[in-house]
């Protein structure tokens, strides 16, 4: 082919290129966390995670975009107790086991999700503490414990009660029309294990996009000798403590003993 006709080529390719539609783009969701790793020591009081990204490509919408974001932590089962008066003596009555569930959650938003997502939409998408999926073991039923259940209510306040459950609706803030940043709250008390992050992007009541991110809080030191120990070698760890209570006890007769 002549080194004319070639450029001809390339112009006639170039100029349908111009005239052709171009392809729609879609949204796509950035999300980063400030630290991946969280560490629990002796004199650990608590941390706050920054959550930030951005929304890139696509249209920009005249009303805006709304963010939701999940934290859920490591899943295990728990048990709440009814108590309830017997001969005059306050016992527990009845119990139920919630089978793996999260022992921490936090769902932060930059308004109401009664605002953002219509109810059907929110049942579906799981969203928030009233949609968040428990399932009791009751003797041998095991089912998804429903809105008004009464111990599903007091595990949800007893966990908000403690900070391991929160619902934020100005969790997040949008600093401009496509740059958002959240701040994720751990307390103290927070378990070690494996975070599962996930931000829903949300327009006119619908999810048009979602990325899932992560982090680990994990013990250091002293706290993860013992942690390790009980748990690889509980008879041994056992044993030791039992020990060391007899000889503290005994200790503890010999300083204060009265001759």
């Amino acid at each position: 082919m002549r080194p004319h006709a070639s450029v001809l080529t390339l112009v006639a390719a170039l100029a349908a290129g111009v005239g052709a539609p171009s392809p729609a783009v879609a949204q796509r969701l950035i999300a980063s966390i400030s630290t991946h790793r969280v560490m629990v020591t002796s004199n650990f009081t608590g941390d706050e995670l920054l959550l930030f990204g951005a929304i890139e490509g696509g249209p920009q919408r005249k009303t805006g975009y709304d963010i939701v974001a999940t934290v859920i932590g490591p899943r295990q089962n728990m048990v709440t107790y009814r108590r309830g008066r017997v001969l005059g003596i306050w016992v527990n009555v009845d119990s139920r086991v919630f089978e793996q569930a999260p022992a921490y959650v936090a769902v932060l938003s930059n308004r109401p999700l009664d605002a953002i997502a219509g109810m059907e939409t929110r049942r579906r998408l799981q969203l928030g503490l009233d949609h968040l999926p428990l399932t009791q073991r009751a003797a041998v039923t095991i089912a998804d414990s429903g809105l008004d259940d009464p111990f599903r209510r007091a595990f949800l306040d007893l966990m908000q009660r403690q900070r391991l459950y929160s619902e934020v609706t100005n969790g997040v803030t949008l600093m401009t029309t496509t740059f958002y940043r959240a701040s994720i709250p751990l307390p103290a008390t927070v378990p070690v294990g494996n975070y599962d992050v996930e931000v829903r992007l949300f327009a006119d009541g619908k999810l048009i996009e979602r990325t899932p991110s992560a982090f680990e809080v994990y013990k250091a030191g002293f706290e993860q000798y013992v942690s390790s120990a009980a748990r690889n070698h509980g008879f041994l760890y056992g044993l030791t403590t039992a020990m060391m209570a007899l000889a503290t006890g005994w200790l503890a007769s010999v300083i204060f003993r009265r001759d």
